[in-house]
């Protein structure tokens, strides 16, 4: 498992919201602050609130799947050699607010953890085997409960 950096890693973070629906709930410091969380290395990132049918759009054309989903991370450079990590990470406020109420989440417990994942992502965590799935898993946790949140897979 990665070791934390000290002090933070510099952050440059852009916060769209194409869907504002979240706006209020989910606050530009609140954002950074979950975002800085997972960070390991210097980024350049790029969190994006889109409605249903742009997330489907997005997820159909980069990824062949004709859906939207809950987050969607554009990594540009995974490469440990990079000095910046740089990614988009799109967050679909229907698939949120949908899947928060099936789980019985708050929808800022929910995204928080979206948004965790899908950083860890941006630095080049992955879950496509099982031993990657649980390092990310464990990563995702420990994040999760410095930030006063719970375990999101309980």
């Amino acid at each position: 498992m990665a070791a934390k950096n000290n002090p933070a890693p510099k952050l440059s973070l852009s916060v769209q919201y194409a869907d504002t629906r979240l706006q209020d709930v989910l606050p530009r410091p609140l954002l950074r602050k979950t975002v800085q969380a997972a960070l390991y290395f210097p980024a350049e990132l790029t969190l994006r609130f889109v409605d249903a049918e742009e997330g489907r759009v997005l997820n159909r054309d980069y990824r062949g799947k004709d859906y939207a989903t809950n987050v969607l991370t554009f990594a540009y450079t995974e490469d440990e050699e990079a000095d910046v990590t740089q990614a988009d990470i799109i967050l679909c406020t229907d698939v949120l607010q949908k899947e928060a109420a099936e789980q019985d989440k708050t929808v800022l417990e929910h995204a928080r953890h979206l948004i965790v994942h899908g950083v860890l992502h941006a630095q080049g965590y992955d879950h496509e085997t099982d031993e990657e799935a649980e390092e990310m898993e464990a990563l995702e946790i420990e994040i999760l409960a410095g930030l006063g949140l719970a375990n999101p897979y309980q």
